[in-house]
Order: C-alpha cells, then structure tokens, then sequence
C-alpha cells in the first residue's frame, strides 16, 4: 500500500475551499482548468439539481407559478416593481402602484427588494411570471450551494458538503412554503456565514489560522449578509442578530486567548477594515430599511402585531417530526399527524428524517472537535426551543415570546416555526460531520482496499436519501390572463370585485404599465382601502360614483366572471343613466370611465 499516495489523496479531498485549486497543465489545458475545479462543478450541479427538484417549474414558465394563486402573485408583483422603480424613478420605490393614494405601500410586506436587478429585465405580466419562475429556482440553487460552501469552509469534505447542501436547500419543511419566495430566499444566510468564516481564516475542524485571513472574503460576507436582509426581515432579523452575538462571541474569545497566552494573536488591520466597512454597510442597510417600517406603522397603527399572532402559530412538539402535504415521500405518511396541527403551514417542520438521523450520529461521530459536537447540539435545542414559541412552558417565556419583548423588531416575527432555518443549518453541519468522518475512515492505512472501493456506494446512500426527501409534490396552478381592460383603462383605477386574495392577481397584471391601483393585499389593510370597499358596493351609483372621483379614480374594470357571491354579482345588469360615466365590454371584462 502506499502510504504517501493516500494521505496526498486524503489531504486534497479534506481541504478548506481556498486551498482546491487545479495546478496549470502543459499546452492549453490549464486554460480551461477552472471549468474542472470544484466550485465550477458545484455550481452547476446545485443549478441541474434545482432544476429537476423544483420540476415542474420550467415546465411553463410563462403561464404556471409554484404554489397556488396568492402570495407567489404578490411576489411576482414586488420583484418587478422593484426593478421598474430603480429603473424609472428611484425616488418612489416606496410609494408603489398599488393601494392608492396611500403612501410607502411597497413597504406593506417583505420587499424581495435584493431581487431588484432582476426586476429590471423584460416587462408586463408574463416577464414577471418568467422571471418569479427563474428565481424559485435560482433560490434554491445558491441555497445548496451556500450551505455545501459553508460545511466546506467549517472542515467537512465534499461528501459532507453534498450531503448538507442538499439536505439545507430540500429539507421537507421548506416544502410548506413553496408560495413563500421571502421565506425560501435564505441562501444569503449560509453564504455569508462561510464568507466571513473564510474571510477570518476558521473552521470547526481546525480553529482560527491566522495565515488563512482573507480580507476581501470578510467584505464579501457583509454584503451578503446586507443582501439577504433586503429580502426581508422575518428571515433577516434573526441573521443581524445572530452575526451581532458572533461578533461579541469573537471578540471575547480572541481577548480571553490574548490574556491566556500574553501574546497578541494575529489579526492585521486590512481584516479589521473590512470588517468594520463591512458592518457599516450592513448596519446602514439594516438601519435605513427598518426606519421604513416604522414610518409604515406610524402612518398604519393597524399593522402593528401583537404576541397574539405568536401564539397562534406556534407548533406543538410534534410538528418537527411532520412532514408537509407537499412532500412527495412523506406527505401521505404524515397526514394523520398534520391532522393534530392546528395550521399545517407554518407547523409542519420536518427538517428531513435521514438529516436528523446524521446529524444524531454527528453528535459521537465526526471531524470536528468535541466542544465544537457539543456546540452545535446545544445550538440545535436552543433552535428547536425558540421554535416552540408559545408552547415551550405554556407561554414561551422565558424563549421566543422573551426575545419578542425585548429584541427591537422581534415582535414583528410571528411565526416561531420559521427558526427551522436556523435547526436544519445546524443539523446538516453536524451531518457534514459525521458523513466526512466516514469518509476518512476508508482513507486510513489499516483500511482493507476492498473497503475503500465500496466506501463511496455507501456515502451514496445518505446523499440519495436526502435527496429523495427533497422530491415535491407542489401544484402549479396556470395563473390567469391579464384582462384587455386593464391596458385601454386610463389610471387611477379600480378593479372589481374587490378584496381579498383576488387583489394579488390585480397586483400582478398592474405590472403591465404599472398604473395606479387601489386594490392590494398585504398582512394589514390600510384605513382607506376599507373605506373605498364600503363606498363602491353598490356600485356604479350615484354615491359610488361621487367617492370614486373624489379620491381621483378615473376608471374601474369589472371582471364579471370573478364577482360571484360578492356585492357585484350581476354588476353587468345595472344601469348607468344619468351618472355621467360609459361603460365598455371588452371580450367580457367591464370598463368603466369616470
């Protein structure tokens, strides 16, 4: 056997992603080595992978949306906004089209405002449908490869980093939320983390090396965690937070080390620097856009939430062992469970059946330092337990419903179960573990060779299985066509019927032009859409009419098809003498001009 051929081996397959590089080859070959390193063929395989686990979405990417018809609608609508606004007027990002005349309506709800460049390609309703289509994909592929980059940076191999990407990016919960973009768009989180673990030269497995500082990394971490928070606070929140204690946590560590060995350990001011521009960009970021909400609630004193919408979602126990309906594996095992939840959504939390298997057997097997086993476990229940919210001791006080008291902004984070991001990052690190301590072990000299051949048919096993927990089984509901009424309509205008999660398709064919509206829906509703509701019910009239054009609408559309069981069933039959207005019927859709 030769020794010193398998710890070369061993030594490549182990090392920290800065290290993996392939050495230039004669002729022109080392000209297209970068198409064989690692991060190359970890990109495109998180990109093929996306593709085939969120199948069908590229199936119609012009006419179908994950999900069903609410909130993807409202998502597709704030990426393209966001983009048209930068690009037409910066100046009134906040003040959207939608709820009209109201103020700061982009803010109503997480902005997705990180998207924005790719807000700005195309236009009209079907670019926006593409486009929110591209994304779910997207998201799901720098998830993998985000978490695949930090199990690597903390010491696991590429077997581990597989296994945890995969397991981080599909875990069955996620599967709940397939309308939710804010929610799944969480890739920033491991992204950053690894960044700046690559920027500060540490690792679980090997601790801090001060020659493994890399400055531009650390800079790189900030604004990636800056960029994450643009996608919304309910998932950014607990990020600022978490990097807020870490820093306090480095800090104390590195001083206790100085004072234990009475030396100064390396540092280096450009690492300094960079993190503190770094930290400036993430705290003005994080600062100038939680000042945008507190105008919103000032102006909306309605939105502000109380601990009872905490309590109301908060999961029993069960629900981190129950897997959503949407789970191609365990969705129909599981049904009699979700059955005991009292709103499956936002309860079943299931991280993945084989994950928390590893991630158990990374508690007393693994690469990484024993303290660092027990960090991690400890992080896991410490996760676990805040996701209980309200159900931990009857109250969740002390835990989640403490941090909603006394954390700025943490009352705003009304479901608990969301910490499952945090659970399923810690679970698949200590999974990466364990997976790359097996590994190893057929690395070793006393390893017989036929051990060594089949060591890889066996790490594929926990791959495969993760991955097969990851299957979906999301609908994707065609979304509907945007009436020719809407384009011939001169802005402001209103679309009828009314309220409720219609105004989400509304908001979506307004990306056509983006005239004014005064439908929207959002997780609060404003005083004067209430008002105009209750005005137009009887519609078109006398009084209707006079409020219409007193708040400055100049048009309404009625889509008679969607107006059954609503105050406008039969709106078509009305008469309109003597109100000074027309009426239009355009291949069935009902234009009104005031």
């Amino acid at each position: 056997m030769n020794t010193r051929s398998t710890v070369a081996r061993q030594d490549a397959e182990n090392a920290s992603p800065e290290q993996t590089s392939d050495d230039p080859t004669p002729g022109g070959r080392g000209r297209w080595r970068w198409a064989r390193h690692e991060w190359t063929l970890a990109a495109l395989a998180s990109l093929l992978l996306a593709v085939v686990l969120t199948w069908p979405t590229l199936r119609h990417p012009a006419s179908t949306i994950p999900g069903d018809l609410g909130d993807p609608t409202l998502q597709a609508w704030q990426v393209a906004w966001s983009g048209h606004a930068l690009l037409s007027n910066p100046l009134d990002l906040w003040h959207s089209n939608t709820f009209y005349p109201e103020k700061y309506t982009y803010a109503y709800s997480d902005t997705l405002l990180g998207y924005a460049p790719i807000g700005m390609l195309g236009s009209g309703v079907e670019a926006a449908i593409i486009r929110y289509n591209v994304l779910y994909v997207l998201l799901h592929a720098l998830a993998s490869l985000g978490a695949y980059a930090l199990a690597r940076q903390l010491g696991a191999n590429r077997w581990g980093g597989a296994v945890a990407g995969i397991a981080w990016a599909y875990a069955p919960w996620r599967l709940a939320h397939s309308g939710h973009l804010n929610i799944l768009s969480s890739a920033g989180i491991a992204l950053s983390l690894a960044m700046l673990a690559r920027g500060h030269g540490w690792s679980l497995r090997h601790g801090y090396r001060p020659e493994r500082r890399r400055p531009g990394w650390a800079l790189a971490g900030w604004l990636v965690a800056a960029w994450q928070i643009t996608l919304g606070f309910g998932i950014g929140l607990p990020l600022v937070y978490f990097l807020l204690a870490a820093v306090l946590v480095a800090a104390g560590c590195y001083g206790w080390s100085w004072w234990r060995k009475r030396e100064r350990l390396p540092f280096g001011r450009r690492l300094l620097f960079a993190d503190l521009a770094g930290g400036a960009v993430f705290g003005a970021v994080t600062l100038s856009l939680g000042l945008v909400y507190l105008r919103v609630v000032d102006l909306n004193p309605q939105a502000e939430r109380t601990l009872d919408w905490t309590k109301m979602f908060s999961p029993p126990l069960i629900g981190f062992v129950t897997a959503p309906a949407d789970s191609w594996l365990w969705g129909e095992p599981h049904a009699a469970a979700r059955e005991q939840l009292s709103w499956p959504p936002e309860m079943a939390l299931l991280p993945g059946m084989t994950l928390i298997g590893l991630a158990a057997a990374g508690l007393f097997f693994s690469v990484f330092r024993l303290r660092h086993q027990v960090a991690l476990g400890l992080g896991v229940l410490g996760t676990v337990l805040l996701g209980l919210g309200a159900t931990l001791g009857g109250d969740g006080d002390p835990g989640y419903l403490t941090l909603s008291l006394h954390l700025p902004g943490w009352d705003a984070l009304r479901t608990p179960g969301r910490m499952m991001h945090w659970t399923s990052l810690l679970l698949a690190v200590l999974a990466a573990g364990a997976v790359t301590a097996l590994a190893e072990s057929s690395g070793q000299p006393a390893t017989r060779r036929w051990t060594r051949f089949v060591m890889p048919l066996v790490l594929l096993v926990p791959l495969t299985m993760v991955t097969l927990e990851g299957v979906n089984r999301t609908p994707h509901p065609t979304v509907p066509q945007a009436p020719a009424a809407m384009r011939a309509a001169q802005e402001p205008l209103l679309v009828l019927p009314a309220g409720g999660v219609g105004d989400l398709t509304y908001m979506l064919w307004s990306t056509d032009g983006f005239p004014r509206v005064t439908n929207g829906l959002a997780g609060f509703e404003p005083v004067s859409q209430a008002q105009t509701r209750t005005a137009v019910a009887s519609f078109p009239d006398q009084g209707s009419v006079a409020y219409l054009r007193g708040i400055g609408v100049r048009s309404v559309v009625v889509v008679p098809s969607r107006a059954g069981g609503t105050p406008w069933e039969g709106i078509e039959a009305r008469s309109i003498d003597g109100l000074g207005i027309t009426r239009e019927d355009l291949d069935g859709t009902l234009l009104y001009r005031l």
